[in-house]
Formats: C-alpha cells, sequence, structure tokens
C-alpha cells in the first residue's frame, strides 16, 4: 500500500478527532473534509499565438503533476478577438492522494515564499466553506491568471 500523503495523515490522526469533539459530531462523515481542488488557468494570450496554450498547459503540468484539459470558448466576443470553441485556457481538477500533495506543497513552500505574504484572507471563502485563491499575472511568465480552489 502507498504511503498517504503528510497532510493527510495530520488530518486523519490530529485534526478530524479534534473537529469532531469541538464539534459534538456523532460520526466521522459528518466532519468537514476536502473534497478536490481545482487549479485554472486563464491564457488570454493564447487568442494570438497557439505555442503559448502548450507553455501554458506544460506549466500546469508541472505545477500539479496532472495533464490539464484545455478549456475553450462558449461564444464569440468581438470585443476580446474571441471566436466560438478557441482555447482560451485549462484546468486540472486533483482528487485524493495528489489533491492533499499539492496543497501541501502549496501551504508549505509556495505560501510562504511570496513576498510580504501575511496570512491567507478570510474574506476569500465564500459561504460554503470553499475557497479561490488568484495570483497576478506577473507572477507567471505567460502573463496568465491563475486561480486555485479547494472545497
Amino acid at each position: 500500500m502507498a504511503e498517504s500523503a503528510r497532510l493527510h495523515k495530520h488530518y486523519r490522526e490530529v485534526v478530524k478527532p479534534k473537529l469532531r469533539t469541538d464539534l459534538g459530531l456523532e460520526s466521522d462523515m459528518q466532519v468537514p473534509r476536502i473534497s478536490k481542488i481545482t487549479v485554472n488557468m486563464g491564457v488570454g494570450e493564447a487568442v494570438a499565438d497557439k505555442k503559448v496554450m502548450d507553455a501554458a498547459t506544460g506549466d500546469l503540468a508541472k505545477i500539479t503533476g496532472q495533464k490539464p484539459s484545455v478549456r475553450k470558448s462558449k461564444k464569440s466576443v468581438a470585443t476580446f478577438k474571441i471566436r466560438e470553441n478557441q482555447a482560451v485556457g485549462c484546468m486540472v481538477t486533483l482528487r485524493g492522494a495528489r489533491m492533499y500533495e499539492f496543497l501541501d506543497r502549496l501551504i508549505n513552500v509556495a505560501m510562504p515564499r511570496i513576498r510580504d505574504f501575511r496570512g491567507v484572507n478570510p474574506r476569500s471563502f465564500d459561504g460554503q466553506g470553499s475557497r479561490n485563491r488568484s495570483s497576478s499575472p506577473r507572477s507567471h511568465t505567460t502573463r496568465s491568471t491563475r486561480s486555485v480552489a479547494w472545497t
């Protein structure tokens, strides 16, 4: 059996029992948990140059360890010079061990390296507990926007 992710092990052994007692839950299935992490990258410059999309999918594959699916536009928008079914971004949905490994690397490696990082803003969570994080276009070579959401 493969060794589980460090963060998942910590969740099972420490966080889950404490949450269960603090919230007064009867069953382990009632304890809140992370079900998936979706990583999206909008690549607006892919309209002009197809190589930008290839570079973005390659970068996202390196970041997540999984091949991203290319997302296409649903309808034409003349202002942005986008046609219907034209590649405009890519996304990856992570579940299970890959999800916990990615979250562990995000929390312990990537976020502490952000300049002037002072923690996660509580307002970035919606009413259902989903969290959206977006990084600025300057942080990526293809000038794209990356957003990470976990539910």
